[in-house]
């Protein structure tokens, strides 16, 4: 809850906590680019390297929920400063550490520490504005949630190419210090909430399960999924996680989430909608860069600097959202939104391996300006009818779902694109007979040699690379289907009213 004092400070509130978030979520994609650059630092080989990924995801999820408690618990300016200060230094550990565990470590405090950053920054923006400005502060929220995931790969390959992967970290120095200093000194402190006494059974089942499930789905490619203990044994784990945090929710008296929470349809809606969103966000996030740098050739500056205009579409429609959120209704936005999503969808399921970068920015032009318009007004549907009292607990259920969306739209997606890349060449390889004069001319025309073992080879890689362009468009198709069937969900979602407790304060009416 704000006072007349963070309504006056608004302005310097807003930059202080977006850089907080902006830096969070920079960081969930900035080091993917740079992850060939640490393996050769740290001598570490290619599956252990991605464990800088894994640590973060992971340690963010496990952390996620906790965030409403925390702030509840120990006041929100406590968790706030805490959580930017803990995410900066542990970002200037990872910069300097020169091991594989050591730089798994800071990773895994840094998603610690981050995870309170992106629910408590869209908590603290609802609070501080009046209802009739909520669609400009999640419009600004936006820009920060998902921008940074879409810079992430240009960012990244900038400071890896031209300085050292090391950047990828510090870079995060002076933001958090101009973060945790904004904070500081324009966040009013808050006491202690009402004293809700710790799920810790809810809380260590949600646990077992998110970690289950991340660790699954992480791993699961390099373990050649089911065939593997290790994935057995993560699957099980998670379902009797899941199991055990439902019917402990569904009975006890002090449960980890309030029940009420799955009682308001728009919230509910609104978050099985944010795990699709999640999918379609980050997966093709995860997908672009080496399709870019892989499959096209492209440099890894080059491939971000393509990537960049998906950043330039969000933020035109998060402008025009946050200027009409209040004149169209949220449902007709959302629709228009997954309407320019499709198109882009339709478009990426079109490239071809002889392609300029022309389509590649035409799709990520349209893919971010469709994402901006369903955003910000599924994030003000979602609160739009939830008490005041509940804003960080469901800000945290809401960040949650959106990130489970993004872990298990970036493995399914992955785990699809190597089968189909493998099924497809072996299809087409089925087909090609050195022999037929066809195939023998084509190769000539190539200057592939079929009677040397290198023209073998140079044949060989062209099928590998014909097959995984296939896949990738496979995943496309998937995406854009995914985002069609997202489309009855706006039939559950009604006009949102005022609810207990959701009313602006009065001190809104007093400062405005």
């Amino acid at each position: 809850m704000s006072n007349a004092q963070d309504f006056k400070n608004r302005v310097p509130i807003t930059i202080a906590i977006m850089l907080a978030t902006v830096m969070q979520s920079l960081d969930t994609t900035i080091a993917n680019v740079a992850l060939p650059h640490m393996q050769g630092s740290v001598s570490a080989s290619a599956e252990q390297i991605t464990w800088v990924l894994t640590s973060y995801i992971v340690a963010g999820a496990i952390m996620t929920p906790l965030s409403g408690w925390l702030s509840d618990r120990i006041g929100r300016k406590r968790v706030f400063l805490i959580s930017i200060g803990g995410f900066t230094i542990a970002s200037m550990l990872c910069g300097i550490a020169t091991s594989l565990p050591e730089i798994v470590l800071f990773r895994l405090l840094q998603g610690v520490c981050g995870a309170a950053l992106m629910p408590l920054a869209q908590s603290v923006l609802l609070d501080i504005n009046p209802k009739e400005k909520h669609g400009q502060a999640m419009a600004v929220w936006g820009m920060g949630a998902i921008l940074g995931p879409l810079l992430g790969p240009a960012v990244g390959g900038y400071f890896t190419e031209n300085f050292s992967w090391r950047w990828c970290f510090y870079i995060n120095l002076p933001i958090g210090v101009l973060a945790f200093l904004g904070v500081l000194f324009f966040l009013s402190k808050d006491g202690q909430s009402q004293a809700k006494k710790f799920d810790f059974l809810g809380f260590g089942m949600l646990t077992l399960f998110i970690a289950g499930l991340q660790m699954m789905l992480d791993r699961g490619p390099s373990q050649d999924w089911f065939q593997s203990r290790e994935i057995w044994t993560e699957v099980i784990l998670a379902a009797i996680g899941l199991w055990v945090f439902i019917v402990h929710t569904a009975t006890t008296s002090h449960p980890f989430f309030d029940p009420y929470l799955l009682r308001d349809r728009n919230f509910l809606t609104a978050c099985i909608f944010g795990f699709f969103v999640g999918i379609l966000l980050f997966a093709t996030t995860a997908l672009l860069p080496p399709l870019m740098q892989v499959v096209l050739g492209y440099p890894v500056l080059t491939s971000g600097l393509v990537s960049m205009p998906r950043g330039l579409g969000s933020m035109t429609a998060m402008f025009i959202v946050g200027r009409l959120s209040n004149r169209v209704g949220t449902r007709n936005m959302l629709l228009a939104g997954l309407a320019v999503s499709i198109l882009s969808y339709w478009e990426m399921s079109h490239f071809d391996l002889s392609m300029s970068s022309g389509p590649l920015i035409v799709a990520g032009i349209l893919q971010g300006f469709g994402m901006g318009m369903v955003f910000v007004p599924m994030t003000i549907l979602a609160f739009a009818t939830l008490p005041i009292r509940l804003r960080p607990e469901g800000s945290s259920a809401f960040t949650l779902m959106r990130n489970l969306g993004a872990s298990v739209g970036i493995s399914i997606t992955n785990a699809l694109l190597v089968a189909n890349t493998s099924t497809m060449h072996a299809s087409l390889a089925a087909k090609i007979i050195p022999s037929n004069a066809v195939v023998h001319a084509a190769a000539t025309h190539g200057g592939i040699d079929l009677s040397t073992v290198g023209g073998l080879s140079a044949l060989n890689s062209e099928i590998t690379r014909q097959a995984t362009m296939v896949a990738y468009l496979d995943d496309f198709r998937l995406m854009f289907f995914i985002a069609i069937a997202c489309i009855p969900l706006l039939l559950m979602m009604r006009k949102p009213r005022r609810a207990p407790g959701a009313e602006p304060e009065p001190i809104h009416a007093a400062v405005e």
